[in-house]
């Protein structure tokens, strides 16, 4: 009966074989989901997703698959199934609040309730709206839909008023882990893990279970090792544009930030405006006055550094090929040789662009950056980002 919900997943991109199909079918088998469709979601899903920018995919096949199963309404259960009341129970005080689960006793407790419920299903013909009594819509009893009572049973209602029922695959919580749509931080990270090289550094500091298995078979006694953490051991030096046509991107670009120094234990930046000139800064309040030189970020930081520009590229053309060039002050050397000497001294290096890439060509200067970087400018996307984290471990 799931072979069209397959079907689906396949159709949407999904790469799912055929052992992890059997294996969710084994998982119903043995009663994993029975009366719960929450679990139903979460088993199909652990089954048949192994790669988390999948999963928005996952749940528009599974909401199509599966449309109207929220909407079954309790008497087309009762009547399909013998649910014991002691789910029905169970299913209460996972759902409700110590108030709601308060107020339901106030009916006569949860027995009396559903007691209740099934008395007026089987007295009920028809539909009825508003009232106090009859199962329907828009009143105040405490069965039916669309309506306010605080001891209410939700039946025939496709969505809720007071959000306490919630299709979890509606909410589409990871839609932002599409390849195609801009990033959150915590999906730059995904991202940025692209770009690893582990390695252990410092003082001994988690436990070492083989270590300690091995000490412990050949001395007699519990001898317990440690060693050091493991730490991504790339270096990073990162060169963000601020300020001018970058201000539209100010969150995308501190998330970028923040995933990075979280990801990446050697990290360096600083930035810059437009262009790479003559001196960069760390701090923006204090950019005239607290520059570091170009040529002395140049010397400090060695050949071993991957270095990524992050910036829109937008400016006057001027900027990049001219000496007094630049819009905020006189600079000797035109941006370009600059950029150049950064490509020189970090020959791992790449330039991530905010900006859609459907608009680059309407752009002169990106056309330029594009060409002193030879192409190795990707878009500030997880599919961009995943595409230059590989640029940066050849």
């Amino acid at each position: 009966m799931f072979l069209p919900f397959f079907e689906n997943l396949r159709k949407a991109g999904i790469p799912v074989s055929l052992r992890e199909y059997l294996t969710f079918l084994e998982g119903m088998k043995k009663g994993l989901a029975n009366y719960d469709v929450e679990a139903f979601y979460y088993l199909a899903r652990v089954s048949m997703v192994k790669d988390e920018r999948n999963i928005d995919k996952f749940d528009r096949a599974f909401s199509a698959s599966f449309e109207g199963l929220n909407e079954i309404t309790f008497d087309q259960v009762l009547d399909a199934v013998d649910i014991p009341a002691e789910w029905l129970a169970k299913m209460a005080e996972k759902h409700l609040s110590e108030e709601e689960k308060a107020e339901i006793e106030a009916l006569g407790g949860f027995d009396k309730l559903m007691d209740t419920l099934r008395e007026r299903l089987k007295d009920q013909q028809g539909r009825h709206q508003g009232g106090n009594k009859w199962i329907g819509t828009a009143g105040t009893s405490p069965f039916g839909a669309y309506g306010c009572n605080p001891e209410g049973v939700r039946i025939g209602q496709n969505e809720s008023r007071h959000q306490r029922a919630v299709k979890v695959w509606d909410k589409r919580e990871f839609k932002n882990l599409d390849d195609t749509v801009e990033l959150g931080t915590r999906d730059i990270k995904v991202a940025l893990k692209r770009l690893r090289r582990w390695a252990r550094e410092g003082a001994a500091e988690e436990l070492d279970l083989d270590g300690t298995i091995r000490a412990t078979a050949e001395h007699g006694y519990l001898d317990v090792k440690t060693r050091p953490e493991r730490h991504n051991a790339v270096k990073v030096l990162l060169f963000l544009d601020v300020g001018g046509s970058m201000d539209p991107h100010i969150k995308v670009v501190e998330e970028l930030f923040s995933a990075a120094r979280t990801e990446f234990k050697h990290l360096e930046y600083f930035y810059f405006h437009n262009c790479l000139y003559e001196g960069v800064w760390r701090d923006n309040l204090r950019r005239w006055d607290q520059q570091t030189p170009t040529h002395e970020v140049l010397r400090t930081y060695g050949p071993d550094y991957k270095c990524i520009f992050v910036g829109d590229a937008s400016m006057s053309p001027y900027e990049i090929a001219y000496s007094g060039g630049a819009n905020e002050h006189w600079n000797q050397e035109a941006g370009q040789v600059w950029l150049q000497r950064a490509r020189e001294q970090w020959a791992s290096n790449l330039w991530i662009n905010p900006v859609p890439e459907k608009y680059w060509e309407y752009t002169h200067s990106i056309g330029m950056i594009q060409e002193i970087f030879e192409d190795r400018m990707v878009t500030m996307t997880l599919a961009g980002l995943e595409q230059g984290m590989r640029e940066l471990t050849r």
